[in-house]
């Protein structure tokens, strides 16, 4: 059985988020993170320089039913030093006969990463995201 490979911690949260621009001003403006990345109007990439905070853009206040739907978690991450890293992850879980929620892949920006569910459905993705990843 695989050894349990290295991770550098919480460093990455998604976030569905009604108030998108609003969202994004505060956590720019406010709070002072910086845009690392904004691939489209629906998806920003915030950074503090040792962390990543992404925003995806959720259903609007106006439908409780869309709201209803899910929660504001996307996803939490783990950041591993390397890309090899997300492979030996999935190794490793696949020993520990845990099911992936999806396989290891290249992202657009170049992070790597995968995902899995922690008992309570939770989505961990392990990710290699080279701005934050120190490695």
């Amino acid at each position: 059985m695989p050894a349990r490979p290295p991770h550098r911690g919480l460093r990455h949260l998604a976030l569905h988020v009604r108030a998108f621009d609003a969202m994004k001003r505060f956590y720019t403006q406010v709070l002072g993170f910086a845009v690392e990345w904004e691939p489209d109007a629906d998806n920003v990439y915030l950074t503090s320089g040792a962390d990543n905070l992404a925003l995806h853009r959720g259903p609007s206040d106006g439908d409780p039913a869309e709201r209803a739907v899910g929660g504001a978690l996307d996803h939490l991450g783990l950041v591993v030093r390397s890309a090899s890293d997300v492979d030996a992850w999935a190794d490793y879980l696949a020993a520990q006969g845990i099911a992936l929620d999806a396989p290891p892949r290249t992202h657009r920006d170049g992070a790597r990463s995968l995902y899995v569910s922690d008992p309570d459905g939770n989505r961990v993705q392990i990710i290699h995201h080279p701005p934050i990843s120190g490695g």
